[in-house]
């Protein structure tokens, strides 16, 4: 008896530490945030001519095209970015600069406006509408998919964003469906502006 009882603590010691994983009211908010999103962005480039598409206010502003680009190129580059926080060192002693509800408000706020990275910008990656239209969708079913089965510790993994700071990888995926939101207003402005093409 004495035995067990001195390797019980033995045991416990280098029992592994488990993450601790999204809870179910997470997820569900998350997948919520994302579908419709997805949602948004779907019907907003749905039925458009190639003239619509591509249609340019001014030599400054995204066409359609662009604004679209932008979505399906940033859905892979923020993904790809929570996939590497989770596999650096947790740091559970560390906190969020920002709230959830925060980042949900004020990325889609188009009234503070921000230059895009170099690698985001509008390149003619795609060689057609429903090419972009494609991979965004299926980019973003893989995000829906990691965020229902994933058992990573998103909370305790972290990473600066260069205006909202300290964010914590649930946040990030919070992030990529609030951006996508952002540019279909954006690329909702341009088909309201008074040139955009009937046709």
């Amino acid at each position: 008896m004495k035995k067990l009882i001195c390797i019980l603590p033995l045991t416990l010691a280098v029992a592994p530490v488990f993450a601790a994983s999204l809870t179910q009211a997470e997820r569900d908010r998350a997948i919520a945030e994302l579908t419709a999103s997805r949602q948004q962005f779907l019907d907003s480039v749905a039925g458009l001519s190639a003239a619509q598409w591509n249609f340019k206010p001014d030599e400054k502003t995204w066409s359609v095209a662009e604004c679209a680009e932008h979505i399906a190129l940033s859905e892979d580059l923020i993904f790809g970015s929570v996939t590497k926080i989770v596999q650096a060192p947790a740091a559970p002693d560390k906190t969020s600069a920002v709230t959830d509800d925060f980042i949900l408000k004020a990325v889609v706020d188009r009234s503070h406006k921000f230059q895009a990275p170099e690698q985001l910008r509008p390149k003619q990656t795609f060689a057609t509408p429903q090419e972009t239209i494609e991979h965004f969708k299926q980019s973003r079913e893989r995000t829906i998919a990691y965020v229902r089965d994933t058992q990573d510790d998103l909370r305790g993994h972290f990473f600066d964003h260069p205006v909202l700071k300290t964010m914590d990888g649930y946040q990030w995926i919070l992030l990529l469906s609030a951006h996508s939101q952002r540019h279909t207003a954006q690329l909702n402005e341009v088909k309201a502006n008074a040139n955009f093409p009937k046709e």
